[in-house]
């Protein structure tokens, strides 16, 4: 099993992936603290100035959609923001965040105390006491997984002691529900979308040994689903997805806090059910609305509503615990394809917003949530999802570091003895260096230019495994110290051995587009250029002439310098030969213009 890097210890730079970051944490600190707190504090009997206007409800300063005082979700997404907030600020030492931060824990605390000391909800007891007679209700346990999630990742990523008091007088309450349940009517305990409880009641018993949570867990354990792939059979398969997928999770924090590996099993059956044996969009997408879409018809569904953001999250997560336990690059592959064509594709370059589904039919525009009106499910996933880059890069094994992600960053870590600090950023012109005339040495412009430094506090013997991308040509080229440097390549990565101190690593991957046929209807196909799914600006079914196996027949790179993250334009393509030619840009830089991401192939002026 591999180990993380220490997030409290990496950082990123400036890169795409930075600037989507910095774009979420300035979204999650221009929050209103007590709107986020509102429905906490409607449930503690506290008013809060300006919510009675009278004469119009509309001026009332509250959050709405799903945060709405009338939605049973509501308050759902201070959950996903203290994940996020806290994620942000271990990683980046963020003051002003963390003082928002600690301030709204404090505020939960007092609301806990209003309450009687153990209940700190959004929504009101009596939802459970309905899903206990059969009344339905709005996912209750869902609402109240994001709190007990949210009060859990703040004490794991800052240490705030208050957080985990609070967590545990809560999970206090939910000994004495689910004891009684256990006598009234057991099933309730796994009514209101519950899948997400298994891995917080784990994860809080990894973390303080307190046998409680270990009960709770125990008590969250059951599950038809763990019951059909235990037998190899599809539990999945119309069913609702981010629902199901939070029991990955709880599988997985299973299996690395007992070691039963019943529950590795699970966790790797799912996601061979989930995404291997099911197939998915070239950007990664599995969904037709908020339900799995049957294995290898992914043509049968394209529409509007594809490839749900929760579902895209989610799966990143099963994939990553399953990289962690595996090194497997199948799945550092599949999470490179979800970072860019999901966590980039589905946040606004401009607002930060997301957008809850990701459609892929011919002609499709991309539908933005606000920033105070909305808040869906993925407005919550999407937060957190924009602090998850800093867990994804970084791995070690004994005498070995893991490279897993191409993410410009810097870190500090501790391995064989020694603490090695590497600074990872694109080998090119980068307009914030202002080095303004010389790009890879050999003239190249591409993003895959990728430039280590690493400097160690002794010198210290160990291998630098880097992840050779799917996607990559096979010729790879690797410098070490300005030398043409000596690799192996075993099992998806190139090994580099060797006595570490001061020394530079440039390592560039080739890459050229790729038409990606869908499964049941192979006459359409995605262009996809590396990782990157690329969208045609066009906004009507549309044939591209030419050969779909050889893209340079149909693609003509578009150069053009900017005075962004990479001076130089990357992965824009004109098409050629066209009755009428087309623009392709990344499809995580579509933001309201209207797209098409498959094409169908027209091999003759005939046909």
């Amino acid at each position: 099993m591999l180990k993380k890097a220490d997030r409290h210890h990496i950082s990123l730079l400036p890169g795409l992936f930075q600037e989507r970051a910095l774009l979420n944490r300035n979204y999650l600190f221009s929050l209103d603290s007590t709107c986020l707190l509102q429905n906490f504090y409607l449930e503690a009997g506290i008013v809060m100035p300006g919510l009675q206007v009278v004469d119009d409800p509309a001026l009332a300063k509250l959050h709405w959609g799903w945060e709405a005082p009338i939605c049973h979700l509501r308050g759902h997404f201070l959950g996903h923001w203290l994940s996020a907030a806290a994620a942000f600020c271990a990683s980046e030492n963020d003051i002003e965040l963390k003082a928002k931060l600690d301030k709204i824990i404090n505020e939960l605390a007092r609301c806990q105390q209003l309450n009687g000391g153990q209940w700190i909800g959004s929504i009101p007891e009596k939802y459970f006491d309905m899903i206990a007679r059969d009344q339905y209700v709005w996912s209750p346990q869902y609402v109240m997984h994001k709190t007990v999630m949210g009060l859990t990742d703040t004490y794991k990523f800052t240490g705030n002691q208050t957080a985990l008091d609070v967590v545990s007088r809560l999970a206090d309450w939910y000994m004495r529900w689910t004891d009684e349940m256990l006598k009234r009517n057991p099933d309730a305990i796994y009514k209101g979308e519950q899948g997400g409880m298994l891995e917080v009641w784990t994860d809080l018993y990894s973390i303080t040994g307190d046998e409680k949570y270990m009960t709770l867990a125990l008590r969250y354990s059951k599950n038809h689903v763990f019951d059909i792939l235990d037998k190899g059979g599809d539990a999945l398969t119309y069913d609702h997805s981010n629902a199901g997928i939070p029991l990955a999770h709880g599988c997985a924090r299973m299996y690395e806090v007992t070691g039963d590996e019943i529950w590795k099993k699970r966790t790797e059956a799912f996601y061979k059910c989930a995404v291997t044996d099911r197939g998915h969009y070239a950007t990664s997408g599995v969904n037709s609305g908020e339900f799995w879409i049957m294995p290898h018809m992914p043509g049968r569904f394209l529409g509007n509503n594809n490839q749900e953001f929760c579902t895209v999250y989610n799966l990143v997560r099963t994939a990553d615990y399953l990289y962690k336990w595996t090194g497997n690059t199948e799945y550092a592959d599949y999470i490179e394809r979800c970072l860019y064509n999901g966590f980039l594709a589905q946040q606004n370059s401009v607002t930060g917003m997301p957008t809850y589904f990701l459609p892929l039919k011919q002609g499709s525009k991309k539908k933005w949530g606000s920033k105070t009106h909305d808040f869906w499910c993925c407005h919550g996933t999407m937060v957190q999802a924009q602090t998850l880059y800093n867990d994804l890069i970084y791995f070690t094994d004994k005498n070995k570091l893991y490279i897993s992600q191409y993410i410009p960053s810097k870190a500090d870590i501790n391995i064989s003895s020694a603490t090695l600090h590497i600074r990872q950023t694109t080998d090119m012109k980068n307009y914030n260096s202002q080095t303004f005339f010389d790009e890879h040495s050999d003239g190249t412009m591409s993003r895959w230019s990728i430039k280590f430094n690493i400097d160690c506090d002794k010198k210290v013997p160990l291998t630098l495994s880097f992840r050779l991308p799917k996607w990559a040509k096979s010729q790879v080229t690797v410098i070490i110290n300005n030398i043409p440097a000596n690799y192996t390549v075993e099992n998806g990565y190139i090994n580099i051995s060797k006595t570490w101190e001061n020394d530079t690593v440039s390592i560039l991957f080739g890459s050229e587009i790729k038409m990606e046929r869908l499964e049941d209807m192979p006459y359409l196909a995605a262009a996809v250029d590396g990782p990157i799914v690329l969208a045609g600006m066009i906004d009507k079914d549309c044939s591209l002439r030419g050969d779909f196996n050889n893209p340079e027949s149909i693609f003509v790179p578009q150069i053009e310098h900017t005075y962004g993250t990479f001076p130089w334009k990357q992965n824009e393509y004109i098409t050629k030969g066209q009755p009428e030619n087309i623009t392709f840009k990344p499809l995580y830089d579509v933001t309201d213009e209207t797209y098409t991401v498959y094409f169908s192939e027209k091999t003759s002026p005939n046909n």
